[in-house]
């Protein structure tokens, strides 16, 4: 994968296009969420730069599939950790969420990978309950 400065725009939009491709597929109810929210605006992007990092991001993850250290169709758990560690910053960070859970709904439907990509953002991003 390629690496983004720590809380860059292109980092932010990398979580969220893992968001939008995480199901498999990019459908129009899903590109207009975003069109409507203005991600690239949200995320101090020009125009164009967000379908150039989903492009990437579709690049590198088809790259990496050749390799048996990942799952086919899924980002190992350490590397999606080092992506979602790359946001620090908690304003940041509740702007990629809302984004992330907007573009997850947009369809009407909660497919596994976007539940396991959530849950993933959640975890490392929540409060921590010590019991």
């Amino acid at each position: 994968m390629r690496t983004y400065p720590r809380n860059s725009p292109q980092a932010a939009a990398r979580i969220v296009a893992l968001a939008l491709t995480s199901d498999g597929h990019v459908c129009s109810s899903e590109e207009r969420a975003l069109e409507i929210l203005g991600i690239a605006d949200q995320l101090g992007l020009a125009p164009a730069q967000f379908a150039q990092i989903v492009q990437t991001l579709c690049e590198d993850r088809s790259i990496a599939h050749m390799s048996p250290e990942l799952a086919v169709d899924h980002l190992d758990t350490a590397q999606l950790a080092t992506l979602i560690d790359e946001i620090d910053d908690p304003v940041l960070r509740h702007k990629v969420i809302r984004l992330c859970l907007a573009v997850t709904v947009a369809d009407g439907h909660l497919a596994d990978g976007e539940i396991a990509l959530l849950a993933a953002v959640f975890n490392a991003w929540g409060p921590k309950i010590r019991q």
